[in-house]
């Protein structure tokens, strides 16, 4: 019998073989960013900015619950995938379906203007009991964005150090053009949310649910 927990890992997650030991970075002649001593072209992205390098072995030891995978984080949001299952996300007149947690009360209108980097989600996903998907577990939200332009990307900070070796400071968001962008290491895609609706239930997010 299979595990019916471990059919519900979101495809987004990390897995332990996954995570750890990750690529050095490298400070770029006259302090002008960062880079990897042996890079590539598909190591950035066309706005210029390092993304970071991950192992691909995805079912493969256990799921990282709270850690994304960046390369399938980055491809769910640039093409709206479920971030559970990885198919399209529902889309309606009302927009793209999307499960975030409920941060309703942090200003009126929430979640209008959020950035998010959890990808959207679809219908029958959505409407999955909280026991079956880690990712339903905590206080969440689920809505509807009619625009969710990509915006930027939230990645971790760097600054000059000695022998061209960069100092880590912290995560950070930054957006599409931003000038600490040559010194930030993109691990998550954003989309800014934009004319939103709380949707009620999951059961009623769709017809395509049912």
């Amino acid at each position: 019998m299979v595990d019916s927990l471990a059919e519900h890992v979101p495809h987004v997650t990390a897995w332990s073989a996954e995570v750890g030991h990750p690529t050095p970075v490298i400070q770029l002649a006259y302090g002008s960013g960062i880079a990897y001593p042996n890079e590539t072209p598909d190591d950035r992205d066309p706005h210029g900015v390092l993304w970071k390098r991950e192992r691909s072995a995805q079912g493969q030891g256990k799921p990282v619950f709270g850690t994304m995978h960046s390369t399938r984080q980055r491809h769910a949001m640039a093409n709206l995938l479920c971030q559970i299952c990885a198919a399209p996300a529902d889309h309606n007149d009302d927009g793209i379906l999307w499960l975030l947690q409920d941060n309703r009360t942090d200003w009126p209108g929430w979640p209008n203007q959020a950035a998010v980097y959890e990808p959207p989600i679809c219908a029958p996903c959505a409407a999955l009991p909280p026991r079956l998907c880690p990712a339903l577990r905590n206080r969440t939200a689920i809505i509807r964005a009619r625009t969710a332009p990509i915006t930027g990307i939230r990645g971790g900070l760097f600054a000059p150090g000695p022998d061209r070796t960069p100092r880590a400071l912290r995560p950070v968001h930054r957006p599409y053009p931003d000038s600490d962008l040559s010194w930030t290491l993109a691990y998550y895609l954003l989309r800014g949310l934009q004319d939103t609706t709380i949707v009620e239930s999951p059961h009623l997010a769709s017809t395509a649910a049912r």
